[in-house]
């Protein structure tokens, strides 16, 4: 189990492909959930506006969202989530 210290040190795309790997892995449809609907507000938080409308009013562009969560700005503001997750479950 990696403690909180050694998630920290891991780079933001690193702990999303933990954190998905391990929920798929658990069949974790929550956390999967709670992800794609967290990517709106990622998107907003990191100034892709044009994108977290669209996220808004289209589904099918949360899939593609979720493959792409653990890269850029995105996965900075959803860096916290991913923590979270990975030392609760971890």
């Amino acid at each position: 189990m990696a403690g909180n210290e050694d998630l920290e040190k891991l780079s933001s795309k690193e702990l999303h492909d933990r954190a998905v790997k391990l929920a798929v892995r658990h069949g974790d449809v929550k956390f999967l959930w709670r992800l794609l609907t967290s990517i709106p507000a990622a998107e907003a938080a990191a100034g892709n506006l044009g994108e977290s409308e669209a996220d808004i009013k289209y589904v099918l562009p949360m899939i593609d969202d979720y493959i792409h969560a653990g890269d850029g700005e995105v996965a900075e503001v959803l860096r916290p989530f991913y923590l979270e997750y990975l030392n609760e479950h971890s």
